[in-house]
């Protein structure tokens, strides 16, 4: 389980305090934020999509790999406890959502739910933030697609089902293990996999069509479950399926590297040995193009094996094209007097 307090250094400070002797506990902090705007627009060719929303900064989950760890550090916080206990809640999301809709600019393009934080992390049940920007999308009817870890989205099936009727949308449930114990120690407060394999079944049962992310992919920790992951998902009425390759940028790896000693010290130099026998001797690459895929006997093996059971199973039989445009602005009646 994570320590108490335990951030590695922030590149952007000059200065860096370490605690003497046991660290505080970490409690939740929440921070409301009147944010400026709420679009984030991407052109990497890691990414497969253009615009996300991020309604929250930092999340509870306190997943050890997250490639996100590094954004809190832009706001003077640190990308480990800090990422996970300090989080930041833009309240006015759904009024900027609005307000971007309305600008003649925006042509109804799919939005992300999220790029940098899980949209369905604990605190959305009491903020409703990302419930907030699915009415908005819904009333506007433009195309949605949400990769979460978190059950609460179960709250907003009726929204969802909606969208999906009415423009497009499309959940994908993040699921890198197969059981509840594995996941616990990676990944200690996001839903439990069962309960994500449910939350599965359910969105597929309301007609919002599903994928199930195995992200990251850990050699030597979780490859080895990706048929039985796919196989569960695809009973559980997903249609679609993808895997990205664990990406440990500077700072993030401190955090994976205590995780994976704390928690399960006896594989901890086999999983170092086959990340590095990925990413050509180096925990990870900083090139465009070798951030989100391996490369080496190895990782030719995993994708191998993924396509073979994705065959298998009938999932991504469907070709992927944009969704026809259902973008509207709703216009108010003036009144005649």
């Amino acid at each position: 389980m994570p320590r108490p307090v335990a951030n590695p250094p922030n590149p952007w400070k000059s200065d860096q305090i370490d605690w003497e002797g046991e660290p505080p506990p970490a409690e939740l902090t929440v921070y409301e934020e009147t944010a400026k705007s709420i679009l984030s627009e991407n052109d990497s060719p890691d990414i497969g999509f253009r615009f996300s929303v991020n309604p929250y900064r930092g999340c509870y989950h306190a997943c050890a790999y997250c490639y996100a760890r590094p954004t809190h550090q832009y706001i003077d916080f640190g990308a480990g406890t800090d990422f996970d206990r300090r989080i930041v809640a833009k309240v006015n999301a759904p009024q900027l959502l609005r307000a971007a809709f309305e600008r003649k600019s925006w042509s109804g393009e799919t939005l992300i739910f999220s790029g940098v934080t899980d949209c369905y992390q604990p605190l959305e049940a009491a903020y409703r933030l990302t419930r907030g920007c699915l009415d908005v999308c819904l009333e506007f009817k433009n195309p949605v697609g949400i990769i979460t870890k978190g059950a609460v989205i179960r709250r907003d099936i009726d929204v969802l089902s909606k969208l999906a009727v009415e423009a497009s949308a499309r959940v994908a449930l993040s699921i890198p293990f197969i059981d509840d114990e594995t996941g616990r120690l990676i990944e200690p407060y996001a839903s439990p996999i069962s309960k994500r394999f449910e939350t599965l079944r359910m969105m597929s049962d309301a007609g919002i069509r599903t994928t199930v992310m195995i992200a990251p992919v850990i050699p030597g920790l979780n490859d080895s479950m990706i048929p039985a992951i796919l196989e569960r998902a695809r009973d559980a009425g997903a249609d679609g399926a993808g895997l990205v390759l664990l990406r440990l940028p500077k700072e993030v790896l401190p955090v994976f590297d205590e995780r994976i000693q704390a928690a399960m010290p006896q594989r901890a130099s086999k999983i170092k040995s086959a990340i590095l026998q990925m990413r050509g001797g180096k925990m990870n690459r900083a090139e465009f193009g070798k951030r989100m895929h391996g490369e080496g006997p190895r990782w030719s093996v995993i994708e191998d094996l993924f396509a073979a059971h994705t065959r298998r199973l009938g999932l991504n039989t469907d070709r992927i094209v944009a969704p026809a445009s259902t973008f509207i602005r709703p216009t108010s009646q003036l009144s005649l007097f």
